[in-house]
Protein backbone atom coordinates (compact mmCIF):
# COMPACT_ATOMS: atom_id res chain seq x y z
CA UNK A 1 0.00 0.00 0.00
CA UNK A 2 1.15 3.45 -0.84
CA UNK A 3 2.45 5.89 1.84
CA UNK A 4 0.68 8.83 2.47
CA UNK A 5 2.23 12.28 1.16
CA UNK A 6 4.71 13.83 3.76
CA UNK A 7 2.82 17.24 5.44
CA UNK A 8 3.85 20.49 4.91
CA UNK A 9 2.51 23.17 6.66
CA UNK A 10 2.20 26.31 4.32
CA UNK A 11 2.34 29.55 6.10
CA UNK A 12 -0.20 31.74 4.17
CA UNK A 13 -3.96 33.06 4.87
CA UNK A 14 -4.09 34.02 1.28
CA UNK A 15 -5.92 31.58 -0.48
CA UNK A 16 -4.81 32.79 -4.21
CA UNK A 17 -1.27 31.64 -2.86
CA UNK A 18 -2.09 28.65 -1.09
CA UNK A 19 -3.64 27.42 -4.00
CA UNK A 20 -0.69 28.64 -6.24
CA UNK A 21 1.99 26.99 -4.07
CA UNK A 22 0.02 23.29 -3.95
CA UNK A 23 -0.27 22.96 -7.48
CA UNK A 24 3.48 23.66 -8.01
CA UNK A 25 4.70 21.85 -5.12
CA UNK A 26 2.36 18.97 -4.27
CA UNK A 27 1.61 16.29 -6.22
CA UNK A 28 4.93 15.82 -8.24
CA UNK A 29 6.79 15.70 -4.69
CA UNK A 30 5.08 13.47 -2.87
CA UNK A 31 3.83 16.36 -0.57
CA UNK A 32 0.54 17.46 1.10
CA UNK A 33 0.65 21.37 1.74
CA UNK A 34 -1.87 21.87 4.55
CA UNK A 35 -3.21 25.24 5.16
CA UNK A 36 -3.09 27.08 8.64
CA UNK A 37 -6.77 26.39 8.50
CA UNK A 38 -6.52 22.63 7.88
CA UNK A 39 -4.27 22.45 10.19
CA UNK A 40 -6.40 24.21 13.13
CA UNK A 41 -4.24 27.06 14.05
CA UNK A 42 -6.11 30.21 14.68
CA UNK A 43 -5.14 33.55 13.37
CA UNK A 44 -2.67 35.52 15.94
CA UNK A 45 -2.45 39.28 16.21
CA UNK A 46 1.54 38.30 16.08
CA UNK A 47 0.91 37.35 12.43
CA UNK A 48 0.39 40.94 11.72
CA UNK A 49 4.09 42.24 12.71
CA UNK A 50 6.02 39.18 10.53
CA UNK A 51 6.86 40.89 7.83
CA UNK A 52 8.99 43.30 9.37
CA UNK A 53 12.31 42.73 7.52
CA UNK A 54 13.59 45.09 4.62
CA UNK A 55 13.89 41.99 2.39
CA UNK A 56 11.70 39.01 0.71
CA UNK A 57 14.38 36.41 2.12
CA UNK A 58 13.70 38.03 5.79
CA UNK A 59 10.05 38.17 6.13
CA UNK A 60 9.47 34.49 4.30
CA UNK A 61 11.95 33.33 7.00
CA UNK A 62 10.25 35.04 9.65
CA UNK A 63 6.63 33.62 8.96
CA UNK A 64 8.05 30.41 8.19
CA UNK A 65 10.10 29.72 11.77
CA UNK A 66 7.16 31.92 13.75
CA UNK A 67 4.49 28.64 12.12
CA UNK A 68 7.05 26.19 13.01
CA UNK A 69 7.21 27.51 16.86
CA UNK A 70 2.92 27.13 17.06
CA UNK A 71 3.18 23.25 14.62
CA UNK A 72 6.19 21.84 15.32
CA UNK A 73 5.78 20.39 12.45
CA UNK A 74 7.97 21.30 9.23
CA UNK A 75 6.70 24.66 7.17
CA UNK A 76 7.16 26.16 3.72
CA UNK A 77 6.69 30.18 3.24
CA UNK A 78 7.31 32.95 1.14
CA UNK A 79 7.26 36.39 0.71
CA UNK A 80 6.77 38.07 -2.93
CA UNK A 81 6.60 41.34 -4.66
CA UNK A 82 6.37 43.88 -7.73
CA UNK A 83 9.58 45.73 -7.90
CA UNK A 84 9.14 48.99 -10.14
CA UNK A 85 12.41 50.83 -11.96
CA UNK A 86 10.61 53.75 -12.39
CA UNK A 87 9.47 53.57 -8.55
CA UNK A 88 13.11 52.71 -7.10
CA UNK A 89 12.07 49.29 -6.55
CA UNK A 90 8.70 50.06 -5.13
CA UNK A 91 6.33 48.71 -4.03
CA UNK A 92 9.00 45.67 -3.32
CA UNK A 93 8.17 44.17 0.64
CA UNK A 94 4.83 46.94 0.58
CA UNK A 95 3.49 45.35 -2.55
CA UNK A 96 0.20 43.93 -0.89
CA UNK A 97 -0.63 47.11 1.34
CA UNK A 98 0.74 49.85 -1.33
CA UNK A 99 -2.27 51.56 -1.50
CA UNK A 100 -2.05 52.13 2.38
CA UNK A 101 -5.52 50.76 2.71
CA UNK A 102 -5.83 48.12 6.00
CA UNK A 103 -9.37 47.94 5.98
CA UNK A 104 -9.50 45.72 2.33
CA UNK A 105 -8.80 42.89 1.31
CA UNK A 106 -8.88 39.93 -1.33
CA UNK A 107 -9.97 41.18 -4.65
CA UNK A 108 -10.69 44.70 -3.30
CA UNK A 109 -7.25 45.23 -2.09
CA UNK A 110 -5.89 43.87 -5.10
CA UNK A 111 -7.93 46.53 -7.00
CA UNK A 112 -6.76 49.64 -4.62
CA UNK A 113 -3.08 48.20 -5.59
CA UNK A 114 -3.44 48.38 -9.14
CA UNK A 115 -5.15 51.45 -8.82
CA UNK A 116 -2.52 53.09 -6.81
CA UNK A 117 0.20 51.43 -9.07
CA UNK A 118 -1.01 53.21 -12.19
CA UNK A 119 -1.89 56.30 -10.30
CA UNK A 120 2.35 56.67 -9.29
CA UNK A 121 3.34 55.60 -12.81
CA UNK A 122 0.99 58.09 -14.85
CA UNK A 123 2.90 59.51 -17.64
CA UNK A 124 5.99 57.74 -17.56
CA UNK A 125 6.46 56.15 -20.86
CA UNK A 126 5.92 52.42 -22.18
CA UNK A 127 9.65 51.80 -22.25
CA UNK A 128 10.79 52.99 -18.66
CA UNK A 129 7.94 51.02 -17.40
CA UNK A 130 9.89 48.13 -16.30
CA UNK A 131 9.36 45.94 -13.02
CA UNK A 132 10.14 42.60 -11.83
CA UNK A 133 8.30 39.92 -9.69
CA UNK A 134 10.30 38.91 -6.99
CA UNK A 135 10.16 36.04 -4.52
CA UNK A 136 11.71 34.31 -1.17
CA UNK A 137 10.79 30.50 -0.67
CA UNK A 138 11.83 29.40 3.06
CA UNK A 139 11.20 25.70 4.42
CA UNK A 140 11.88 25.16 7.88
CA UNK A 141 11.73 21.58 9.29
CA UNK A 142 12.53 20.53 12.78
CA UNK A 143 15.98 19.64 13.80
CA UNK A 144 17.36 21.03 10.13
CA UNK A 145 18.73 24.55 9.24
CA UNK A 146 16.37 26.57 7.33
CA UNK A 147 16.55 26.99 3.43
CA UNK A 148 15.90 29.68 1.37
CA UNK A 149 15.44 30.13 -2.31
CA UNK A 150 14.92 33.31 -4.52
CA UNK A 151 13.07 33.36 -7.89
CA UNK A 152 12.47 36.53 -10.13
CA UNK A 153 10.82 37.06 -13.75
CA UNK A 154 11.01 40.60 -15.48
CA UNK A 155 8.03 42.41 -17.79
CA UNK A 156 6.52 45.72 -18.17
CA UNK A 157 3.53 47.65 -16.14
CA UNK A 158 0.52 48.20 -18.00
CA UNK A 159 -1.33 51.09 -18.61
CA UNK A 160 -4.38 49.50 -17.94
CA UNK A 161 -4.96 46.17 -16.74
CA UNK A 162 -5.43 43.02 -18.84
CA UNK A 163 -6.97 39.78 -18.64
CA UNK A 164 -9.28 38.27 -15.51
CA UNK A 165 -6.98 35.66 -13.92
CA UNK A 166 -4.23 35.52 -11.06
CA UNK A 167 -4.14 37.76 -8.62
CA UNK A 168 -2.44 40.69 -7.16
CA UNK A 169 -0.81 43.00 -9.87
CA UNK A 170 -1.10 40.12 -12.30
CA UNK A 171 -3.53 42.15 -14.36
CA UNK A 172 -1.02 44.74 -14.99
CA UNK A 173 2.48 42.74 -15.03
CA UNK A 174 3.31 42.08 -18.88
CA UNK A 175 5.39 39.24 -20.24
CA UNK A 176 7.19 40.16 -23.46
CA UNK A 177 8.00 36.35 -23.94
CA UNK A 178 4.56 35.10 -24.04
CA UNK A 179 3.13 38.84 -25.27
CA UNK A 180 0.39 39.09 -22.55
CA UNK A 181 -0.19 39.32 -19.07
CA UNK A 182 -0.28 36.72 -15.78
CA UNK A 183 -3.79 37.58 -15.84
CA UNK A 184 -3.92 36.29 -19.10
CA UNK A 185 -2.41 33.06 -19.18
CA UNK A 186 -3.48 29.58 -17.71
CA UNK A 187 -2.47 28.14 -14.62
CA UNK A 188 0.00 26.02 -15.90
CA UNK A 189 2.08 28.24 -18.06
CA UNK A 190 2.22 30.93 -14.76
CA UNK A 191 3.64 28.64 -12.74
CA UNK A 192 6.24 27.74 -15.39
CA UNK A 193 7.22 31.67 -16.33
CA UNK A 194 6.25 33.17 -12.29
CA UNK A 195 8.74 34.22 -10.03
CA UNK A 196 6.63 31.94 -7.29
CA UNK A 197 7.04 28.99 -9.41
CA UNK A 198 10.79 29.32 -9.97
CA UNK A 199 11.19 29.70 -6.07
CA UNK A 200 9.44 26.93 -4.75
CA UNK A 201 10.94 24.59 -7.31
CA UNK A 202 14.21 25.72 -6.34
CA UNK A 203 13.06 24.70 -2.36
CA UNK A 204 11.24 21.15 -4.14
CA UNK A 205 14.24 18.96 -4.18
CA UNK A 206 14.07 19.14 -0.04
CA UNK A 207 10.58 18.49 0.50
CA UNK A 208 11.16 15.83 -1.98
CA UNK A 209 13.75 14.54 0.44
CA UNK A 210 11.87 14.79 3.31
CA UNK A 211 8.81 13.01 1.57
CA UNK A 212 11.16 10.18 1.25
CA UNK A 213 12.39 10.31 4.74
CA UNK A 214 8.73 10.38 6.02
CA UNK A 215 7.81 7.28 3.48
CA UNK A 216 11.21 5.14 4.63
CA UNK A 217 12.56 5.47 0.77
CA UNK A 218 15.30 8.18 2.37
Amino acid sequence: MASEPAAVLLATRSTHKAREIAAIIGARNRVRVLTLEEAGIPHSPDEDELERFDTFAGNAHAKAMFFARRSGIAVIADDSGLCVDALGGQPGIRSRRFCGRDDLHGDALDLANNNALLSRLAGVAAAARTAHYACAAAFVQPGRPPATALGSVSGFILEATAGDGGFGYDPLFFLPQLGCTFAQIDTAAKHRYSHRGRAFRAIAPLLARRAAIASGRG
